[in-house]
């Protein structure tokens, strides 16, 4: 199963992605993307550790600012440890794009962070388990006032339309309250 786990920034996101996974499952595997490059992240990272440390759910903590597909892709071929359902919490999408947006700066950013966000896609439908994905809804505030702001926008407005449409569940959290919205959805 599939789950998109979206919203605004500092809105819950990732408080209920835990704690779904922890209904889900009786094992977590937590993959952190983003890389950390001052004090005050350093400092979100040890808080969102420790309230995972706390959790009676057991937690399994990678750092994949990347390959993110490779790695879903290997992990797919190891068994879970014990008994029970093992899934897996990625947070977050949106930095991840960053990531390779930022890698690829100075030559097609687009172009090739679209690239990984389609093998990302690819890799969470050959998932055999459960995945949770938590993401950034970034195109409710204004136009960006520089290129790679705007092309940011973008790439993660397509993005999440990828990820939801391949997912079996999106939730958009909203002051703390999770909606569930792809049962919602209206079709054309």
């Amino acid at each position: 199963m599939i789950v998109l786990v979206t919203g605004g920034a500092r809105s819950g996101k990732s408080t209920f992605a835990e704690a779904y996974a922890a209904r889900l499952g009786s094992q977590g595997v937590y993959i952190a993307t983003s890389p950390v490059f001052d004090e005050e992240l350093r400092e979100r990272v040890r808080r969102h550790r420790q309230r995972r440390e706390r959790s009676p759910f057991s937690w399994e903590t990678f750092e994949i600012p990347y390959d993110l597909a490779g790695f879903l892709r290997r992990l797919s071929s190891e068994p879970a440890i014990g008994s029970g359902e093992r899934v897996v919490l990625v947070d977050c999408l949106t930095l991840w794009l960053s990531n390779w947006l930022l890698r690829h700066e100075r030559e097609q950013p687009m172009e090739h962070t679209l690239e990984k966000v389609d093998e990302l896609v690819e890799a969470l439908r050959s998932f055999p388990g459960t995945i949770i994905l938590v993401s950034n809804e970034v195109g409710y505030g204004i136009v960006p006032d520089n290129p790679l702001g705007r092309m940011f926008r973008d790439a993660a407005g397509i993005m999440n339309q990828r990820v939801a449409e391949a997912s079996d569940q999106v939730f958009l959290v909203t002051a703390g309250i999770p909606v569930e919205l792809k049962s919602r959805a209206f079709r054309l």
